[in-house]
């Protein structure tokens, strides 16, 4: 097969998606990398149509990658994730909107063009979350403890154009990541970005089957193949509090493989897939996908299918 990965400068060394590149290529396919913010676009060719048989994202919100992902979309040709996708979790305001009018537990959610107006919000709102609604990485993530501390932060924020604030989750300062490779999820503990004094190692951690409807529940939503979900432990139950697409994919055991056996299935595919489908058409998905595998612990994750001909 014939991709092509648009790769961001901040992700130019990564190992994802560096490693997936390297084993589609280990593999016999050709795949070209197109760094759209270190090059010199000629955006009346850069997407022929039939070059390649999917495009890939792996890009910084607000980077330049999604418009020519999106380009490539309106060509009709396939894109991992469905470009239309990316663009509704990139958007934290919009992603906000979708997700709570589709049923997932995500916190009240406020946004703002200027950040003078969460000077509105009443006393009983704090303490708050504040960050970018094109953020990403944990870029500018603020916990934000009273009126008067919000006041005083104005000039910082001042840079960060839209912004969305959310009452805080109480929680034991760490956070649930639960990585999708198209239906099976692998889940993660990790300090929290606003615990940064927390002791917490990174690791596998078991899935419970609330959290596991949780997150196949979001690639419905949102219409993701490859994505993370972002999940902490309030004390009403588990709350959604940040969705990435093509995340980082850390302690997901043979990650490059499965990621690069799930881009193959994808491309073969050639459209979006049904969860696609239905954010598209407004239709609310079910809450957990039928094909939805769950490693439910470090030592139990769940094999992949190598497709014929594609094994190492």
């Amino acid at each position: 097969m014939r991709l092509c990965f648009l790769v961001e400068e901040q992700y130019r060394h990564d190992g994802m998606p560096n490693e997936v590149i390297g084993q589609l290529t280990a593999w016999g396919h050709h795949v070209d990398v197109v760094r759209p913010g270190g090059s010199l676009l000629r955006m009346t060719e850069a997407v022929r149509s039939g070059a390649h048989d999917a495009w890939v994202l792996k890009t910084v919100s607000g980077g330049p990658g999604l418009t020519l992902l999106e380009a490539a979309a309106g060509a009709g040709m396939t894109t991992v994730n469905d470009a239309r996708s990316i663009r509704g979790v990139r958007d934290k305001a919009l992603a906000a909107a979708l997700g709570s009018s589709r049923g997932l537990p995500l916190p009240v959610t406020y946004a703002v063009a200027r950040p003078e107006l969460l000077l509105e919000l009443p006393a009983a709102e704090y303490p708050l979350v504040v960050k970018p609604a094109d953020g990403s990485s944990g870029r500018a993530v603020h916990l934000v403890s009273s009126p008067e501390r919000l006041a005083a932060m104005l000039p910082e924020l001042a840079g960060e154009g839209m912004l969305i604030a959310q009452p805080y989750v109480p929680n034991a300062g760490t956070d649930i990541k639960v990585y999708s490779v198209c239906g099976e999820l692998y889940a993660t503990e990790r300090r929290s970005p606003l615990h940064p004094d927390h002791s917490v190692r990174e690791r596998r951690v078991p899935l419970s089957a609330e959290v596991a409807a949780i997150a196949g529940q979001v690639g419905a939503v949102y219409g993701l193949d490859l994505y993370g979900v972002d999940v902490v432990l309030g004390p009403d139950g588990p709350v959604v509090v940040d969705v990435n697409d093509f995340p980082s994919f850390r302690q997901v055991p043979d990650a490059a493989a499965r990621v690069a056996r799930a881009v193959l299935g994808l491309a073969r595919a050639g459209s979006p897939g049904a969860a696609a489908s239905a954010s598209a058409a407004g239709v609310r998905a079910p809450s957990i996908p039928a094909q939805l595998s769950v490693a439910t612990a470090p030592e139990a994750a769940v094999p992949a299918t190598v497709p014929a001909g594609e094994g190492p």
